[in-house]
């Protein structure tokens, strides 16, 4: 018997795993700049994804499904959506492919079977693309920035027309200002091409120009002089969160919404998508708060606990990565301990994620104590939720209930379930969920009305990406999603 037959059967078989996914790539990419049709594979994102990068995502799919859905089956059924020919829409071809196991006998006639599934998107509203000015560019802002021209496709959502910074606009700041894009310690370098329009003082984004807008102050803006009309404003600088100052952004021209990207004070909407962004008339109100980078994380976990279980009370312990508002070395800072090197120490301080949640789910309003602790890592958090149950639960109990509203629901873009024994900050980078299960650390008491919860989160990727669907919700540019 030759003994390389095995070994030549594995290498064929995989070469032929290989030819599918490149054919699915194809298909992935034709219909989102074709159509306008975005395919996920269980929440993951397939644009600019290589043959490895589909596979790796497949396989660990099936794992958290525990369903047999291969590559093959996969290419079936974006060869049927691209047959379908449904209009603009979000689908989540992995559920789809999922919900296809689960009733084999429908799924025989694969067209047939996505037509039915998908027989809404029919009916969903058009919409028209809305202009976005990013004001502030610093880490949000220029993550946004990358997500939102990712994300282009053919122009039909959000559109990125601005970006207003302080300071002049000569050579050199502009040069400056494209390098921080291009290239990020953290996030690695930008997938596309980022250029510098001196004479027009733009920055060329994929062969896309934005315009670049020095002010000082939000009211001083002409946004018409540059085209720009009715657009989103997605303040990054955390300056304004008061009416009266997220206000002076209603007075420059072109301005219809207000999207701050930090706790809102006062009577601002703290909104945390897909928890409560259904609760405000969008039509009505203009100035909205996109919330903590903490509040998305621990926020749709605890909505999950609270509807399956109730909570009695509880403690958040948040571990958060070190931010720009501490010092590099020690020097003086208006809040204690805060002054000190952000690189060399844990940093005990506060966090308002405890009060906040209440915002998004009022029934937890005064039930929560909080506190933070900052430590050596540029990103990548983690949020300790000590709960004290209504209802007794097992570990088992809670493991189950968080994987099915991670697999099925409203807060399927929002949880993220992990299985990984070997889960450490750095494997949470760049993950769009604001909230990732750690699912292998959960702990509950003899008693099982006491549950220790870890949820980790990327405080900055994770983050934007709540902005984004944010801003697709109050531009009303939601396309049909099927999860």
């Amino acid at each position: 018997m030759n003994k390389n037959f095995s070994f030549d059967k594995e290498i064929a078989f995989q070469t032929k795993k290989n030819r599918a996914s490149v054919e699915f790539i194809k298909i992935v990419n034709d219909l989102w700049y074709d159509d306008s049709i975005e395919l996920l594979l269980f929440r993951n994102q397939l644009i600019d994804k290589s043959v490895s990068e589909i596979l790796h995502i497949l396989n660990s799919a099936r794992s958290f499904v525990q369903k047999n859905i291969n590559i093959f089956d996969i290419l079936d059924m974006a060869r049927a959506i691209r047959a379908s020919h449904i209009p603009p829409a979000r689908i989540d071809i992995g559920k789809l492919a999922y919900e296809c196991t689960r009733n084999k006998a429908a799924c025989s006639d694969m067209e047939a079977f996505v037509q039915k599934e998908l027989k809404a998107a029919n009916k969903a509203p058009e919409f028209v693309p809305r202009d976005v000015v990013l004001y502030g560019f610093g880490r949000i802002g220029r993550l946004l920035a990358r997500e939102l021209m990712i994300q282009a496709g053919s122009g039909k959502q959000l559109r990125l027309r601005a970006i207003v910074v302080r300071g002049s606009l000569d050579e050199t700041n502009l040069e400056k200002r494209a390098s921080l894009l291009r290239q990020d310690s953290v996030h690695d370098d930008f997938p596309g091409t980022v250029s510098v329009d001196l004479e027009n003082q733009k920055l060329v984004i994929n062969g896309i120009g934005i315009q670049m807008i020095a002010a000082n102050s939000p009211d001083s803006i002409d946004y018409t002089k540059y085209g720009i009309h009715n657009a989103l404003i997605i303040d990054n600088t955390g300056v304004w969160r008061d009416r009266k100052g997220m206000g002076l952004h209603l007075k420059a021209k072109g301005v219809d919404k207000v999207l701050l990207t930090a706790p809102g004070k006062e009577d601002i909407p703290n909104i945390v998508y897909g928890v409560n962004q259904n609760e405000f008339d969008i039509d009505k109100e203009q100035l909205f708060s996109a919330a903590s980078c903490t509040t998305n994380a621990i926020t749709p976990v605890l909505k999950a606990i609270e509807d399956s279980f109730g909570i009695e009370h509880g403690h958040l312990e948040t571990i958060h990565a070190f931010t720009n508002d501490q010092n590099l070395v020690d020097n003086y800072h208006k809040k204690y301990r805060r002054g000190r090197a952000a690189a060399n120490n844990m940093v005990i301080t506060t966090t308002g994620a405890g009060n906040a949640v209440a915002k998004a789910i009022p029934s937890l309003k005064g039930k929560f104590t909080s506190s933070a602790i900052r430590v050596p890592v540029p990103n990548g958090s983690l949020a300790i939720l000590n709960l004290q149950l209504k209802k007794s639960a097992t570990t088992e109990d809670v493991n189950e209930i968080i994987k099915k509203y991670a697999l099925e629901g409203a807060l399927v873009e929002q949880i993220k379930y992990s299985m990984n024994n070997e889960l450490v900050s750095s494997d949470i980078v760049g993950i769009a969920a604001p909230a990732i299960y750690d699912s292998k650390a959960t702990i509950t008491a003899s008693e099982h009305n006491k549950i220790i919860i870890y949820v980790w989160y990327d405080n900055e990727y994770g983050y934007a990406h709540q902005v984004i669907r944010l801003a697709k919700h109050l531009s009303k540019v939601k396309r049909f999603s099927y999860y």
